[in-house]
């Protein structure tokens, strides 16, 4: 066999069991990684390149943040706010906890907008005595949706951006429109789902509306302080370009900015980061490696490019709809990196002059919008899964699934006609 194949073979191999849940994910990524540098397929030096650490480093500095303000009681008190604007309703509370999933993404990037979001979600599961599982996958999945919108809002967007140098603005005024469009959609579906699936008795309701929020603050000083340091947090995310940080950096100095001013016990907060999570992503961007290193990926670009044969609509459409399906599957952040060079070759051969950056506005919405499809399609979903887990709720890949597929076959069908409408049609 020849090295791309055996590079395949495991992947398919550690997926498979991923998906079968005989063994826990974390555990298949370790091992699938440890495979193709047994068998030298990749040295240590590459393996160790493959690691992206300014996302392993991002989620370890905003889970010390969030840790640290969940210490306070924060989260229960927002639970409660949540569910009492949304009069006790399971479904509002969705709702109104997916839109504002989706909205703070826009100018956050997805995965720290979960940190944040999940355990209120969970405590509100808690408290209305209702499945928590079916608020988690919604807040999930609408993080991608308006992580699609912005620059800062999803990883691979980052990575674009910088390739095809295009700012903020352009990227928002071009992205944007079709992130709120699906966003709609999905409130709408979302919620006439979880209406149809999510009860709550009269006395369910009428002891949430009863609840005094007042007195769950367990630590004043501590909250304004984590509160403080995480609004610099967010603000030094949206001043990332001049201040010449990776969002890695900024994410760890806010953390140990709080370690500093709150003197925790660092023995205590590193206790608490998921290192479950991380771990499976050192496993997966070393398993995924292996299909970069071997050309397998470069081989499924180049025969996309060859396929298009410079025609902006099949381009465009090629591209939109290979990056959901690879995206959902692989995890978007390596899938886009390895695109980039195929894409930009790609557009300077396109005829279509009025469709600037058409194909990176393709590659943007099918990588942000595929990683819904499955529960390692994306940073966010994998973080997502493992704090439920923690917590006592499991979200098999199955599960995640059958939100999944729709809500991703929904939006690339919006996404395709919303490309093809602005810059195909006329």
């Amino acid at each position: 066999m020849t090295d791309a194949q055996v590079a395949s073979l495991v992947f398919v191999a550690t997926y498979a069991i991923i998906v079968s849940e005989r063994v826990h994910k974390t555990t298949a990524a370790l091992v699938g990684a440890m495979l193709l540098v047994a068998i030298k397929i990749l040295d240590t030096e590459a393996a160790f390149a493959a690691i992206d650490l300014n996302v392993i480093f991002l989620l370890a500095g905003m889970m010390i943040i969030a840790n640290t303000l969940a210490s306070t009681g924060f989260f229960q008190w927002a639970a409660i706010r949540a569910a009492k604007a949304a009069r006790g309703s399971p479904w509002g509370v969705l709702v109104i906890l997916a839109g504002s999933t989706a909205l703070i993404s826009a100018f956050l990037d997805n995965v720290t907008t979960v940190v944040l979001i999940a355990p209120v979600a969970l405590v509100v599961a808690q408290t209305m005595e209702v499945p928590a599982t079916p608020s988690l996958i919604a807040l999930v999945l609408a993080s991608n949706v308006g992580g699609a919108a912005t620059v800062i809002g999803d990883p691979p967007n980052i990575l674009i951006a910088s390739q095809a140098d295009i700012d903020f603005v352009t990227f928002l005024m071009n992205v944007g429109p079709v992130a709120l469009l699906t966003l709609v959609a999905f409130l709408i579906v979302a919620g006439l789902i979880s209406r149809w699936k999510l009860h709550a008795t009269p006395m369910q309701r009428e002891r949430v509306m009863a609840l005094d929020e007042s007195g769950l603050i367990t630590n004043p000083r501590i909250l304004r302080l984590s509160l403080a340091v995480l609004g610099l947090t967010v603000l030094g995310f949206l001043l990332q370009g001049p201040l010449g940080y990776e969002p890695s950096m900024i994410a760890l100095m806010g953390a140990a900015a709080l370690m500093l001013l709150t003197r925790q016990d660092p023995h205590e907060v590193l206790r608490d980061i998921e290192w479950s999570t991380l771990f499976f992503f050192i496993g997966l961007f070393i398993v995924v490696a292996g299909l970069e290193q071997t050309g397998v990926l470069e081989d499924v670009g180049t025969w996309a490019a060859d396929a298009t044969d410079g025609s902006p609509t099949l381009a465009a459409m090629t591209i939109l709809w290979m990056s959901a399906l690879l995206s959902g599957v692989i995890d978007n952040i390596p899938y886009t990196a390895t695109m980039l060079p195929i894409v930009e070759e790609m557009e300077a051969d396109l005829a279509h002059d009025s469709a600037k950056h058409l194909l990176w506005w393709a590659l943007a919405i099918g990588a942000d919008f595929g990683g819904n499809l499955t529960v390692v399609g994306a940073s966010a979903n994998v973080l997502v899964a493992n704090l439920a887990a923690r917590a006592g709720y499991r979200i098999s890949f199955v599960e995640f699934l059958r939100w999944g597929v729709p809500t991703t076959l929904g939006s690339m069908v919006i996404a395709s006609a919303y490309l093809w409408v602005r810059y195909l049609a006329f």
